[in-house]
This record gives C-alpha cells, sequence and structure tokens, in this order.
C-alpha cells in the first residue's frame, strides 16, 4: 500500500538575502505586509515565533477588514463577470493602474458594501443581481430600439440588453446530460476521469469514446491533466489546467459544431435523450416534441416547430430530434 505522507512543523526564520543571494543570509525578517498596502497602524503583532494558524489568521483578518478598498470589490466583481458575461471590472485580475476602469463604479462599491456588511453572504449577492432588473432584461427588442443600443453602446457597457453568450464548457456538458435525463448530481466522493484507463508503465491520456453512468457526473469532479484537454469539450475555451484564466476566451470553431454534432459523447446523450423521450411520451411524435421542448428550451414549443419537429421524428426517429435541439443555438447559448 502506497501512503502519501508529510511532516508538518512551524515556518523557520526567513532571513533578508544580502543582494538576494541565498549564499549572503543577514538578520531575520519578521512576518509582515509590505508598508504601503499594510494596515494602517503598522505592522501586525507578529513575530519569528509566531505559529502558522496565527499568521494566516492575521492575513485573513487584513484581507477582509472594513477599509479594505480591493478584497470586496474583486469578489463581486467575479460574480458580476459570470452572470453578464464581463464584470464590471473589464479585467477581473487587475484593478491597478494597467487594469480597466470600472464601467459603473457607484454599483461596484455599493455591492462591494452589501457583501461586507451582510456578513459576507455570497448567497446575498447572487439574489441581489439575480433579481435586478439589468439581469431580467431580455436580449432582443423592438427593431429600432435595438437599433439606437447598438448604435449609442454596442459593447452593451451600459446595461441596456442582456448579452447573448455562448455557455462555458462545463455548464454545457452538464446541460446536455441534465437534459437527456442521465446527469448524476451526486455531491463529493472520488471524481471521474475523461481519459481512458491504460496499464502502461507512462500514464497516456487518451480521451475516452465512450462514457457509462460513472462517467455522468457534474464536469466540476472531471479530471483535469495539464496539457490535455477534455477530447469533446476542450476546444469551447476550456482553459489548460495549468493555467490561471480568470477570464476566459471566446472563439467560434468548426471544431465545436462538429464535436456537438458528431463525437460519441453527443451520440450517448442523443440516444439517451430519446430514449428519455418514449418513457415519458410514448410513441406519439408530437408529445415527444412538447416534452423535448420543455427539457431543453424551458418553453411548449410554437406551432410550426411542434409540425416541423414531429415531421422529424416521423421521418428519422426521435435520436435526430434530440440531437438536432441539443445543438440548438436557444440551448447552447444564454440569452
Amino acid at each position: 500500500t502506497q501512503a502519501y505522507a508529510g511532516t508538518f512543523r512551524e515556518p523557520e526564520p526567513t532571513p533578508r538575502l544580502f543582494r538576494g543571494d541565498p549564499m549572503q543570509p543577514r538578520e531575520p525578517v519578521a512576518p509582515g505586509f509590505l508598508s504601503d498596502i499594510g494596515p494602517a497602524d503598522g505592522r501586525p503583532d507578529l513575530d519569528h515565533a509566531t505559529p502558522e494558524q496565527r499568521r494566516r489568521l492575521a492575513l485573513a483578518d487584513w484581507l477582509t477588514r472594513p477599509d479594505h478598498p480591493l478584497t470586496a470589490r474583486v469578489i463581486v466583481n467575479r460574480i458580476w463577470q459570470h452572470y453578464f458575461g464581463e464584470g464590471l471590472v473589464r479585467t477581473p485580475s487587475d484593478f491597478g493602474l494597467n487594469g480597466a476602469r470600472p464601467d459603473h463604479p457607484e454599483l461596484l462599491d455599493w455591492l462591494a458594501d452589501e457583501l461586507r456588511t451582510h456578513g459576507w453572504s455570497l448567497k446575498h449577492i447572487h439574489r441581489l443581481i439575480l433579481t435586478s432588473a439589468a439581469y431580467r432584461r431580455a436580449s432582443t427588442g423592438p427593431a429600432d430600439r435595438m437599433a439606437i443600443g447598438r448604435d449609442r453602446d454596442a459593447d452593451n457597457r451600459l446595461l441596456w440588453r442582456q448579452a447573448i453568450r455562448r455557455l462555458d464548457a462545463e455548464p454545457l456538458r452538464d446541460a446536455i446530460l441534465a437534459a437527456a435525463g442521465v446527469l448524476d448530481p451526486r455531491m463529493g466522493g472520488p471524481g471521474w476521469s475523461p481519459f481512458e484507463p491504460n496499464e502502461n508503465y507512462v500514464r497516456v491520456y487518451k480521451p475516452k469514446q465512450r462514457f457509462g453512468p460513472q462517467d455522468f457526473r457534474r464536469m466540476i469532479y472531471a479530471t483535469v491533466v495539464r496539457q490535455r484537454p477534455d477530447g469533446v469539450f476542450g476546444v469551447f475555451d476550456c482553459p489548460d489546467g495549468g493555467q490561471i484564466a480568470p477570464k476566459r476566451s471566446r472563439s467560434t470553431t468548426p471544431l465545436q459544431a462538429l464535436n456537438l454534432l458528431n463525437s460519441g459523447f453527443m451520440e450517448q446523450a442523443a440516444s439517451a435523450f430519446a430514449e428519455h423521450l418514449q418513457r415519458e411520451a410514448g410513441g406519439d411524435p408530437e408529445a415527444q416534441v412538447r416534452v423535448a421542448f420543455q427539457r431543453t428550451f424551458l418553453r411548449p414549443p410554437a406551432a410550426e416547430e411542434l409540425s416541423r419537429a414531429a415531421d422529424l421524428v416521423r421521418a428519422a426517429g426521435p435520436v435526430a430530434l434530440a440531437r438536432a435541439l441539443l445543438n440548438a443555438n436557444e440551448f447552447v447559448h444564454v440569452f
């Protein structure tokens, strides 16, 4: 039996290195903060003998102190970015002089204050954003208003509409499995691997071609390997596991369309979706269409959609309908 073990001990004194040379240590340097950004009352009450836990607690207290200018703003900006595609500050990891200025500085400060005054409750911030008029705006509207909006604010910095954006790789995969009725919602425990098992003395990461129930957990539990993206969803701007990605790039490539249409994963998901439709709606094509639209788009089909989709089921079967809906813009994008 193999075991990975470590010895935990208190940090050793850190000396100042003369001219940065590790061979020329000088006097010890006590733990503390940079003087230009540290606490107003100077160095914290720490010395070389301060236990590790107290050092970490001092850092946490400094980060969350009421007058700290960054922590709360950075947190609420990241939350806003996940909901709107862009943060109030469009450089989420740089709030300094080289970063972008906030589009709505008063809103950013207000949200940060709400986070601090409500006990650093992230649920409170989520609730505020989700119930706001800005988030509940539609992405489309009357043609004349849309033309005026695009002319005056093409980047949507004034939040006059909801931004249309494609789902990220992880929620896209989970949404496909949920629509197909096979998503495993269990929390915690061992994860799953998107790579084939192998017995080589050197691990070879080959993407799986066939998936079983043990692979239908949420993608947050997937094994991430540096420089080896997921075989299907790695092309959806999923960052490499060895790189920091505070803000993902957005691309549209032929591989994305091909993977969503022809990959083994999508074939399995479409088949599972079709089986679910047959169990829930029986053999009636129109009933299958109604169930499929409700599961993918959360709405009933329009009359023309119902007619054409039912014709597709009669001609090619429910698997073809499932593949079509899982590839539809309305499913793949947030509107």
